[in-house]
């Protein structure tokens, strides 16, 4: 498919070929006269290859073709033995897209090739011959330092599209990361509510007959917990909105609401140091309260539940304990099957916590250790 140039794409051919023509004129002056030199005046095939090497520079997008082109029409145009100045820019630009673009293997050896036919020619076929070796030497630093530019500019493309391509990665792993929070998030807050709605939903059909009353608390605790998982879910799925903050609003502060719905009987207690937590510890610390005590409303109504908070120097403590269900029979879930568990200790893991769930007496206790990140002064 023919791809027209860009107007930034004729702008560099446009001024290059404005220098070479300008160049050449005032060289021609003097060179065409100098007994010394003895250059040829440009005539239509001299005019042609001056305007070849700009020319190729008009396709960008094919730098070895035109590198080549510009190349080769200017050693012709030296071969001819036209005066000469600022001919060489158009090869000197070429080289340079050719090996800023990664193309050094062809690029090299035609650079090569071009210095050598400037030494025979310059040596053995030019109008006066000479072996003039500082000229020489002079050209060969001079091809070289251009060299030396063009690998530098290929360097820093690579290194930007290097540093592009490891932005573009980190990006998506964030976003990863965060539709796998919101996933966390959602789990949790419908495993929670939802348990709690059917406990309590169970709860009042069974009373409804006889304790009427007592039916209409457990309804009650179904209203409040339906608004609640509601209220959750809409703070979890505004952070895809992009004016929302980028991070859940579930924290440690709310546990009282968290106990208060759950219609156990909890005994808490905190020890240590209280202090605001950074957000993911916070986060943390209060899912897996939350999924703790879901549990047991789950596998263990009726049980009394100990909530024990240690704010240590390092490390929050979060442990759940209860005292089995009715009848003493043990519950196993955590042990074994189930996702309460296994999310749980996902997210103690993710901060490089631990958390272990094992049998207490005739019930359960959940106990996790979330390392706090040491904040600068």
């Amino acid at each position: 498919m023919h791809v027209k140039p860009r107007p930034a794409d004729l702008l560099l051919p446009l001024v290059a070929g404005f220098f070479q023509v300008v160049g050449t004129l005032a060289a021609q002056r003097w060179q065409i006269h100098a007994p010394d030199l003895l250059r040829t005046p440009l005539d239509p095939l001299g005019w042609a290859l001056l305007l070849t090497g700009p020319l190729a520079l008009v396709v960008r997008r094919h730098p070895v073709f035109g590198m080549l082109v510009a190349v080769d029409s200017t050693a012709l145009f030296m071969a001819l033995g036209y005066s000469y100045g600022p001919v060489f820019l158009s090869p000197v630009i070429a080289f340079h897209h050719a090996v800023a673009a990664g193309h050094r293997r062809v690029a090299w050896p035609v650079w090569a090739a071009a210095y050598g036919f400037v030494v025979v020619y310059t040596v053995w076929f030019a109008p006066v011959p000479t072996r003039d070796w500082f000229h020489l030497l002079t050209v060969a630093a001079l091809m070289g330092l251009v060299l030396v530019v063009a690998e530098f500019s290929r360097t820093r493309r690579e290194r930007r599209a290097e540093r592009a391509r490891t932005e573009e990665e980190e990006s998506r792993r964030q976003a990863s990361e965060e539709r796998l929070t919101m996933a966390q998030e959602l789990h949790d807050v419908l495993a929670h509510n939802i348990s709690l709605i059917h406990v309590q939903a169970s709860t009042a059909l069974h009373l409804i007959d006889e304790h009427p009353e007592q039916a209409r608390t457990a309804l009650t605790t179904i209203k409040q917990a339906s608004k609640d998982v509601l209220t959750e879910m809409r703070s979890v799925l505004s952070v895809l909105r992009d004016d929302a903050p980028r991070s859940p609003t579930a924290g440690l502060g709310l546990l009282d609401d968290l106990v208060g719905r759950t219609g156990l009987p909890v005994e808490r207690e905190v020890t240590g140091e209280v202090r605001p937590l950074p957000a993911e510890v916070d986060r943390a610390g209060y899912r897996i309260a939350q999924e703790a005590l879901t549990n047991v409303t789950r596998h263990a109504p009726g049980a009394s539940v100990r909530l024990v908070l240690d704010y240590g120097p390092r490390t929050l403590t979060v442990r759940v304990t209860d005292s089995g269900g009715e009848g003493g029979e043990v519950h196993t879930e955590g042990l074994g099957g189930g996702n309460g568990l296994p999310g749980m200790r996902e997210r103690a893991s993710a901060l490089g916590g631990t958390l272990t769930a094992t049998r207490h007496g005739r019930g359960f206790r959940v106990e996790a250790r979330l390392p706090i990140p040491e904040t600068p002064e």
